[in-house]
C-alpha cells in the first residue's frame, strides 16, 4: 500500500539523503564565516576553512618542546577513563540489573534505592567526589561509573522482568538452581540488551567525561576544549568537538557491531 511510513528510499538515495544535513550544516557555516570575515578579517568566532587547516595541522605536529602530538594524547587519556568507566558501568549494571529482576527479595531491599541514585544528576555530586576522592584519574571515573550504572541497572532489571514465567517455570521443573537459571536461562537474554544499554549510556558518558576533564585535568579532550576557550580558539574547539563526536559514533558502531556478531539470534528475532 502507498502509504508514507511504507516507503522506503533505495540505498543510493538514502545515502544522498544522509549526506544532505552535512553538507547543509557545512554550507551555512562557510556563508555565514564568509561574511563575518568580510566584515571583521580578525574575526574568531567563524573561523575560516583554512584557519581550521592550520589549527589541525598544528595539533597532528609533534609539539617541539615534549615530542608529543597533542590530539592523539588527548584522545588516549580521554578513551582511557572512558573505556575503563564504561566498562565497570557495564559489569554492575549487569549484577544489579539482573539481582533486581530475577531476585524478589534483593529487588525489594534495593530497587527504590538503585532507582533514586538514577535520578541524581551526576553532576550534581561531582564536588562530592572531588572532595571524597581527589582530583585524579578515579574521580573522573568514578562520576561516569554514577552516572550510567544505575541506568544501565534499571534498564536490564526491566528485560529481565520481561522473561516469560513460562521459561523460568520449566527450569525449575528441570531441576535448575537458581544460579543455573541465571547463568544459562536469564544471563544469555539479557547480554544483547546489556549492549543496547550502553550504547543508549555512551552520550552521557561523554557529556560527564568532558566535564570532568574541563574542571580537574592536565589533558584530555575536554580539558583541552576549556583550556582554549578563553582565547576564543574555535579554530581548536569545533574540530575536538567534531572529533569527540566521531569517536562516539565509531564507539556505537563498534558496539553494534559486537552485538550482531556475537547475538545474531537476537538481531534476527528483533527484524522478524
Amino acid at each position: 500500500m502507498k502509504r508514507l511510513i511504507n516507503l522506503h528510499p533505495p540505498r543510493l538515495p538514502a545515502l544522498l539523503m544522509a549526506l544532505l544535513p552535512f553538507v547543509l550544516v557545512f554550507f551555512v557555516y562557510v556563508t555565514a564565516s564568509n561574511e563575518r570575515l568580510a566584515a571583521n578579517p580578525d574575526d574568531k568566532i567563524l573561523p575560516a576553512m583554512t584557519t581550521f587547516s592550520r589549527a589541525i595541522q598544528k595539533m597532528t605536529s609533534p609539539d617541539p618542546r615534549s615530542g608529543q602530538v597533542i590530539l592523539w594524547l588527548d584522545t588516549a587519556s580521554s578513551l582511557e577513563r572512558l573505556g575503563t568507566a564504561i566498562g565497570i558501568s557495564a559489569l554492575l549494571g549487569l549484577v544489579l540489573g539482573i539481582s533486581l529482576g530475577a531476585v524478589p527479595l534483593f529487588s525489594a531491599g534495593f530497587s527504590s534505592f538503585v532507582a533514586s541514585l538514577s535520578m541524581i544528576p551526576p553532576m550534581a555530586v561531582l564536588p562530592i567526589l572531588f572532595i571524597c576522592f581527589g582530583l585524579g584519574e578515579l574521580s573522573k571515573i568514578v562520576l561516569i561509573v554514577f552516572g550510567v550504572a544505575p541506568v544501565i541497572a534499571r534498564d536490564l532489571q526491566g528485560r529481565v522482568q520481561e522473561i516469560p514465567r513460562e521459561l523460568l517455570i520449566k527450569a525449575q521443573t528441570l531441576g535448575a538452581s537458581s544460579w543455573t537459571i541465571v547463568v544459562r536461562v536469564i544471563l544469555p537474554l539479557v547480554l544483547p540488551r546489556l549492549i543496547e544499554a550502553v550504547r543508549l549510556s555512551l552520550g552521557a558518558a561523554w557529556l560527564f567525561l568532558i566535564a570532568a576533564e574541563a574542571i580537574a585535568s592536565t589533558d584530555g579532550l575536554g580539558y583541552r576544549i576549556f583550556l582554549v576557550r578563553r582565547y576564543l580558539a574555535m579554530d581548536v574547539i569545533l574540530p575536538y568537538v567534531i572529533w569527540i563526536t566521531a569517536l562516539a559514533y565509531a564507539s556505537d558502531r563498534c558496539l553494534a557491531g559486537i552485538g550482531r556478531l556475537a547475538f545474531p539470534w537476537h538481531n534476527r528475532g528483533a527484524g522478524a
